[in-house]
C-alpha cells in the first residue's frame, strides 16, 4: 500500500465543473501539491446562460473570489428564484422563491397558519408572504441589509451568467494561485497493474502526465471514471423522460428581469436565463415526444430577440454513475451523473462535490472508508434532489399532450410519494440529512403545483383565528413596503456591473 500525503492532483477536462474544482483545490499549491489541469480548445464547451441557486456564494467566499468582479467578469445578474409558467395548467403560474415564507409562530411552521386562515377566506396569496417572490415580481433587487433586525436581511439570493466567462473567470483566479494547464487531448488512460488505480494520463502529443488523484471533469464522457474505471450507470429516464435539449442564445430585449423563468411546453420546457448582454433560452425535451428539428422550430417561435447563434443541440439521459468516487477518481459535473437543471442545481452538485472532497480528503493510502461516505453522501442528495424534480412533472393538471399525461400517470419513487402524501394530509414536510432544497422550497413547488393539503396542523389551533387574521394582514403589506423600497433590478445592476446591461434603454433609464 503506498503511504504518505497526496502530492499530485490532475485535473481532466476544464469547463465549469473543471475549473471550479481547480479554483478550490488551489490552496494545496501553498502546501507544495501539485495540481494540473488538462483541457483541449478542440473540445468546445456550450457556453449557454447558467443559472445558480444561493449556496453559490458559499463557493465564491470559499476561495476568495470578489462578488462585483465576478458579476462584471461573467455578465452575471441577480437572482432571486424561479418562475414556473403553465406548469400546473395552462396559463397558470407561481415562484419558487429563495428565502422563507412568512415567520413562524408559538414554534408552529408559518404555512400553517395561511392553511388554517386560507379556509376561512384569507385573500393573500401564500408568495405574499416571501420577500424574493414579492421582489421579483416587482423587478427589484438590492444586497441584504447588513442590519439584523431589518426585513432586508432575511433573503438569499444567487446570480444567471455566462458558463463560458464564468470558466474563463475561475481559469485566471486558479492559474493565478499556482495551477497548470496543460492544453491537449486525453488519449489513453494508464492504470497500475497491481490495484487498478489511474497511474498517468496521455495526451496526443505524447506527453505523459502521472498523479495520485484524478478529478474527471471529461464531461459525459466519464473518460476515467466509466471509460477506463468501467463504474456503471443509473438510469433515471423513466422518471425524468427529457433526454435532449436545443439551446438558443437570443439579444437582449428588455431590462433583466431577477428570476430564471422555465416554461412548460407539449413535450418539455423552455428555459429563460437574463443576462446582461443576452437571453439564454433553450428548449428541454423528450425525443420520443417531438423531433429535433421541431423542438429547434419551437425554440427559435419562442425567441422575444434575435437570434445570437445556431442551435446547439445536447443529448443526455438523466441519472447517475454507481459510484462517483472510485480507487484514486472522482468525478464532478456532467461525469457523475445528470439532472435537468430544472431547478438550477448543476453547477451546486460541482459545488456540493468539491466540499465533500475536501471535507473527505485522501492520502495515498485511499481509505475505502472514506469513498464509501463520499459516494453515500452523493447518492442521498442525488437521488432528494430527483424527486423535487419529478414533483414538478407529476404534480400537473395537464393532460393536453402525451408528455404531460404520461408525466401525471408515471408512478414515482417511493421517497417522493412519502413526501406527498405526508403533505396532503396536513401539511407537514420532513427534509432528512442536510437536504439540499428547504421546507420553504418544498412548500412553493407543492402549494404552487396545486397539492393542498386536507387539513392544517392541529397545533396551530393554538392561537384564535382573529389574531392569525390579523398577523397576516399586517405582514403582507409590510413585505410588500420593504420589496417596493428596493432599487429596480436593472439599475441596481447597472450600479455594481459599471455599465448598462443590454436591453436597457433610456425608457428604462427614468425607473426607480
Amino acid at each position: 500500500m503506498r503511504q504518505g500525503p497526496i502530492e499530485r492532483v490532475v485535473i481532466a477536462g476544464g469547463g465549469t465543473a473543471g475549473w471550479m474544482a481547480a479554483a478550490a483545490l488551489a490552496r494545496l499549491c501553498a502546501t507544495g501539491t501539485s495540481v494540473t489541469l488538462i483541457e483541449s480548445e478542440e473540445i468546445g464547451t456550450i457556453g449557454v446562460g447558467e443559472a445558480t441557486i444561493p449556496p453559490i456564494r458559499t463557493f465564491s467566499a470559499m476561495v476568495g473570489i470578489d462578488e462585483t468582479e465576478f458579476v462584471r467578469r461573467t455578465q452575471a445578474t441577480f437572482k432571486l428564484g424561479i418562475e414556473f409558467v403553465d406548469w400546473t395548467r395552462l396559463g397558470h403560474r407561481y415562484m419558487h422563491p429563495f428565502g422563507p415564507f412568512g415567520a413562524d409562530m408559538e414554534g408552529v411552521s408559518f404555512h400553517q397558519f395561511w392553511l388554517k386562515s386560507r379556509a376561512a377566506g384569507e385573500r393573500h396569496g401564500f408568495e405574499d408572504f416571501n420577500l424574493c417572490a414579492v421582489a421579483a415580481r416587482l423587478g427589484r433587487f438590492q444586497r441584504p441589509s447588513p442590519d439584523p433586525k431589518s426585513v432586508l436581511s432575511k433573503y438569499k439570493y444567487a446570480f444567471h451568467f455566462d458558463a463560458s466567462l464564468y470558466a474563463a473567470f475561475l481559469r485566471d483566479h486558479a492559474t493565478a494561485r499556482g495551477v497548470v494547464r496543460r492544453e491537449g487531448r486525453i488519449v489513453d488512460v494508464a492504470l497500475r497493474s497491481e490495484d487498478g488505480f489511474v497511474e498517468a494520463l496521455q495526451l496526443e502529443s505524447g506527453e505523459r502526465i502521472e498523479g495520485d488523484l484524478f478529478i474527471d471533469c471529461s464531461g459525459s464522457r466519464a473518460l476515467l471514471l466509466g471509460q477506463a474505471l468501467g463504474v456503471g450507470y443509473e438510469d433515471w429516464s423513466r422518471w425524468l423522460p427529457c433526454d435532449r435539449a436545443v439551446a438558443v442564445p437570443a439579444a437582449a430585449t428588455e431590462p433583466p428581469l431577477p428570476y430564471t423563468r422555465a416554461t412548460a411546453l407539449p413535450a418539455g420546457w423552455q428555459w429563460r436565463i437574463p443576462l446582461q448582454h443576452r437571453v439564454g433560452t433553450g428548449y428541454v425535451y423528450s425525443s420520443a415526444h417531438i423531433s429535433d428539428d421541431e423542438a429547434a422550430a419551437t425554440a427559435f417561435a419562442r425567441l422575444n430577440g434575435e437570434p445570437l447563434a445556431e442551435p446547439r443541440f445536447l443529448r443526455f439521459t438523466a441519472g447517475r454513475r454507481d459510484r462517483v468516487w472510485e480507487r484514486n477518481v472522482v468525478a464532478l459535473g456532467l461525469a457523475s451523473g445528470f439532472l435537468e437543471p430544472l431547478e438550477s442545481t448543476s453547477i451546486h452538485f460541482v459545488q456540493a462535490g468539491i466540499s465533500k472532497l475536501l471535507a473527505l480528503f485522501p492520502d495515498r493510502r485511499f481509505d475505502p472508508v472514506l469513498a464509501d461516505e463520499y459516494n453515500r453522501l452523493t447518492a442521498l442528495q442525488l437521488e432528494q434532489v430527483r424527486d423535487f424534480i419529478i414533483l414538478h412533472y407529476k404534480a400537473t393538471e395537464r393532460r393536453d399532450s402525451e408528455f404531460w399525461r404520461a408525466a401525471a400517470n408515471m408512478a414515482v419513487p417511493d421517497s417522493l410519494a412519502r413526501k406527498i402524501a405526508l403533505f396532503r394530509e396536513n401539511g407537514r414536510v420532513f427534509r432528512h440529512e442536510d437536504e439540499l432544497f428547504s421546507e420553504a422550497s418544498w412548500l412553493a413547488v407543492l402549494l404552487g403545483q396545486g397539492i393542498v393539503p386536507r387539513r392544517w396542523d392541529p397545533l396551530a389551533d393554538a392561537l384564535p383565528n382573529e389574531e392569525v387574521r390579523a398577523t397576516l394582514g399586517r405582514m403582507a403589506p409590510f413585505i410588500r413596503r420593504a420589496a417596493e423600497s428596493m432599487p429596480a433590478h436593472q439599475n441596481y445592476l447597472a450600479q455594481v456591473a459599471g455599465s448598462r446591461p443590454a436591453g436597457v434603454t433610456t425608457r428604462w433609464r427614468s425607473m426607480s
